[in-house]
């Protein structure tokens, strides 16, 4: 049976630094501040803000929600932008995407109206350039870092470690890999092309499936000794005898038996997502201190 690797372990630990950072900076009169930015009333946009709000209070990050109509225009959401960009009290922005479907052609142009150092989601082109050049140009995005996050919290050292990332996304894909690849690995970043992946993957130490494909890590894909972070969010209809649940890329009851460790789904990278979050805001609010 495989370790499990659980987030909510991973989120205690994270939330106690956090709220120290936070007392820390409060006795300097600074308060780390977050706002959500939200463009109507999608579900799982309001979703993720009730759990960041949640997690912002246990941490002592003071928040704000600003929302804007779903038929927003563009220049009215870049003009929240830019007034959040010129608030000094404000030291993080997370504006939920994708954008609302009539903003699609403009939402690089938009998001990178925000200035990288309140980018703590990795939305603008200079944040991703941070990840790719090692500066501290921005943030990572949350749920890249959150992969990392949990393999140093159990002490995985990653230094030499073959690592195998399934998926290319610039939400979790390449900055994984990226990041990955910083931290001395040897990385292989795979894709739906990539052929023979079984092969690819049974060569691996450690692998990042972020494929978003339901059951699509099975035991053909693994080995004993590895390491599997499961970062997808895939509805099972299956699940709960038939009632339907969140469930990862791999086949848990056949991939668990045979590797070292693994991330459940639900209660793995997710988990530690909003943490990370607030550990950008309180670094924003730290640089901020330094400028």
């Amino acid at each position: 049976m495989a370790k499990h690797f659980l987030g909510k372990d991973v989120t205690a630990a994270l939330n106690e630094r956090l709220a120290e950072k936070s007392g820390a900076l409060r006795a300097k009169g600074i308060v780390p501040k977050l706002t959500i930015v939200r463009c109507g009333e999608n579900p799982s946009d309001m979703a993720y803000e009730k759990g960041a709000l949640k997690r912002a209070a246990v941490v002592g990050v003071e928040t704000e929600v600003r929302i804007l109509p779903e038929m927003v225009t563009a220049e009215a959401l870049i003009a929240e932008i830019e007034a959040l960009n010129t608030d000094e009290a404000v030291h993080g922005v997370l504006l939920f995407r994708p954008l609302p479907r009539h903003l699609k052609e403009r939402e690089s142009e938009i998001c990178n109206h925000l200035r990288p150092e309140k980018d703590v989601d990795c939305m603008t082109d200079l944040s991703h350039a941070g990840v790719y050049t090692g500066k501290a140009l921005g943030f990572p995005p949350c749920t890249a870092e959150a992969c990392m996050t949990i393999l140093a919290h159990y002490g995985y050292d990653l230094t030499g470690k073959r690592a195998v990332v399934i998926g290319r996304s610039l939400v979790i894909g390449k900055p994984v890999a990226m990041m990955l690849t910083a931290a001395n690995a040897t990385v292989t970043l795979c894709h739906t092309k990539t052929r023979n992946l079984p092969a690819v993957t049974a060569e691996a130490d450690l692998i990042v499936t972020a494929a978003g494909a339901l059951k699509s890590l099975t035991k053909e894909y693994v080995r004993p000794g590895q390491v599997v972070i499961d970062v997808a969010m895939n509805w099972d209809p299956d699940k709960k005898d038939g009632q339907g649940g969140f469930a990862g890329d791999a086949l848990f009851e056949e991939v668990e038996p045979v590797v070292e460790a693994i991330t459940p789904v639900p209660g793995g990278v997710g988990a530690v997502t909003t943490s990370v979050l607030m550990s950008h805001v309180v670094a924003a609010a730290e640089r901020s201190d330094q400028r």
